[in-house]
């Protein structure tokens, strides 16, 4: 093994003082791969076994906790207590393998298809379009607002979705406040033009993603030990005027380090991507802005396009404690084992179209995957 790589192939303690066995995690990724119902399938059990042996973590593709939060075909569901079983294959089959299995729970907002949701109706903050992606743009469809009854029925849904987690076997919840949905989209100045307590000012825009890591916190208390993991995603920038900034995400940032999570995931196409506006200098990269502001208060997954173990080296250098693998892992799904075993040099760094039963990829992902050009490297 390069010595080198002891960093990442090291244990790390979480605050809650669970020990994951080494720093480096399964990052998560829809796959589509349900049954229209939301109950999972063999071929996605299957998936997540064969990545789970290498990571100390894996976190899943995201689970709606309502029905109208459902955000893409094929995502299984966790918005009824008759889809425990179905979640539970899901968590023995990572931590069958050894790893941690942590739980995406989300609500998809102003990104839902219609087609997906109840009465095709879409719900967001405010009745404001998407600019680029999501239904609602491309469809034309203006989403309705929330009532204030109704967002309080999300935020409890959030913590119904956790009690199932906890009873389905999985060792923590990770909160899907990045991508777009609706947990972003109450905090994004475009997309949430309400007026009473839930909008306004930046951190009335704060008040439901908080409201949701204190009602999981809550039920996780109630319902779970001191081991149950909780983290929270968050993407940096929206490209849209108005819309997040590094600034604003900075200051999210720092109210969520003091919430007693037991870590902050930051959603990137590039780990060294340097901040676009918000922020005095334009030269750093967005992981040394959020390691400043968290300052060692909780850890910071980052994520993004980290490809070979040099890749993770440097990543490491910048102090990141923990790295996330997304596609990377579906490339090439004993990437760690290879680190481990000094067969870095071996690692798969681009998709070999011919070898989608080897590497274990339901059909639905295999499809979507090779039939969009530069999502991956190789096709």
């Amino acid at each position: 093994m390069n010595s080198n790589n002891q960093l990442m192939l090291s244990s790390y303690t979480l605050p809650n003082g669970v020990e994951l066995k080494n720093r480096l995690v399964m990052a998560p990724m829809t796959n589509y791969s349900s049954n229209p119902n939301g109950i999972v399938t063999d071929a996605e059990v299957n998936y997540y076994a064969r990545r789970s042996k290498g990571v100390s973590m894996v976190i899943t593709a995201c689970t709606n906790v309502t029905p109208n939060g459902k955000g893409f075909p094929g995502q299984f569901g966790g918005h009824s207590d008759e889809m425990i079983p179905s979640l539970k294959r899901i968590a023995d089959a990572i931590k069958g393998q050894g790893a941690k299995a942590i739980l995406q729970i989300f609500h998809g907002g102003r990104m839902c298809p219609p087609e997906l949701v109840p009465n095709q109706e879409i719900v967001s903050a405010s009745d404001i379009p998407a600019e680029r992606g999501g239904a609602t743009n491309e469809m034309d469809i203006r989403p309705r607002a929330l009532t204030e009854t109704e967002v309080e029925e999300i935020i409890h849904a959030f913590g119904e979705t956790t009690r199932r987690a906890i009873e389905a076997g999985y060792d923590g919840v990770e909160i899907h406040g990045a991508n777009g949905y609706l947990i972003q989209q109450f905090f994004s100045p475009h997309s949430n033009r309400r007026e009473d307590r839930f909008g306004g000012s930046l951190e009335k825009r704060m008040t439901f993603p908080l409201a949701i890591v204190d009602e999981v916190k809550r039920v996780v208390k109630e319902h779970a030990d001191s081991s149950f993991i909780v983290g929270y995603r968050f993407s940096p920038e929206e490209s849209t005027t108005p819309g997040i900034t590094m600034g604003d995400t900075l200051k999210l940032v720092d109210v969520l380090a003091d919430k007693d999570l037991d870590y902050l995931h930051v959603s990137l196409n590039d780990f060294f991507a340097k901040a676009r506006r918000g922020v005095d200098d334009l030269n750093k990269t967005r992981i040394e802005y959020l390691l400043e502001t968290i300052n060692n208060r909780v850890p910071l997954i980052g994520v993004g396009s980290i490809y070979t173990a040099e890749d993770a080296r440097k990543a490491f250098e910048t102090g990141i404690p923990l790295l996330a693998l997304g596609r990377e892992i579906i490339i090439d799904p004993d990437w760690v084992q290879k680190v481990e075993e000094g067969r870095e040099e071996e690692i798969v760094t681009k998709l070999d179209k011919n070898k989608q039963e080897e590497l274990v990829v339901p059909d639905p992902l295999w499809n979507a995957i090779t039939h969009t050009p530069g999502w991956f490297p190789g096709i």
